[in-house]
């Protein structure tokens, strides 16, 4: 892992990771928090490793029972359509820290931030469809899903992407991040 400045901002990033499951926007089925902007910033400011490691710390502390999630905590909480969004902040950490880690150009942050982006709606509505209508017996079909799980929370996330673009190019430089 590293130095104590990146112990710490591992730390820091789980928290507000935690924190940001807890600023919530009001939108059907799917909860629209700001876990996003800071499991984005944490591929971007610690890179693709460190960065998805926060995120898996944060997932794990939750499975464990820890009230961490947008709607609580606990291993239950794998069977809950919207589990698929929280594996997709992991693997879209990793991938945003792998395209825009160390870069100054916002074109490239940018381009990583959507790249996560798309990786986190794909696992979350290949998951939430599964869950929906092979465990929960509550079946969702692909136009409903595609509404209520993309379309409606999508632009909140795009605006996102942009935020922490812009956080992360000037965030970066800095906290003269330790390069991975």
């Amino acid at each position: 892992m590293g130095s104590t400045k990146n112990i710490s901002l591992c730390g820091i990033f789980i928290a507000l990771i935690i924190i940001g499951a807890f600023i919530k926007i009001p939108v059907p089925v799917v909860p629209f928090t700001l876990q996003y902007l800071f499991t984005m910033l944490a591929g971007l400011i610690l890179g693709k490793k460190r960065g998805s490691f926060c995120v898996l710390v944060y997932i794990f502390m939750g499975l464990l029972g820890l009230p961490v999630f947008a709607e609580g905590g606990g291993f239950y909480y794998i069977f809950k359509p919207s589990f698929g969004y929280l594996i997709g902040f992991a693997v879209g950490a990793y991938i945003t820290g792998a395209i825009g880690y160390g870069k100054s150009n916002l074109k490239t942050i940018l381009l990583a931030n959507f790249a996560g982006l798309a990786v986190v709606y794909i696992i979350g509505m290949v998951y939430y469809y599964i869950i929906s209508n092979f465990y929960l017996n509550s079946p969702i079909g692909i136009l409903p899903l595609f509404l209520y799980c993309f379309l409606l929370a999508v632009p909140g996330d795009i605006a996102l992407c942009i935020l922490a673009g812009v956080l992360a190019k000037r965030l970066v430089p800095v906290l003269s991040i330790e390069r991975a």
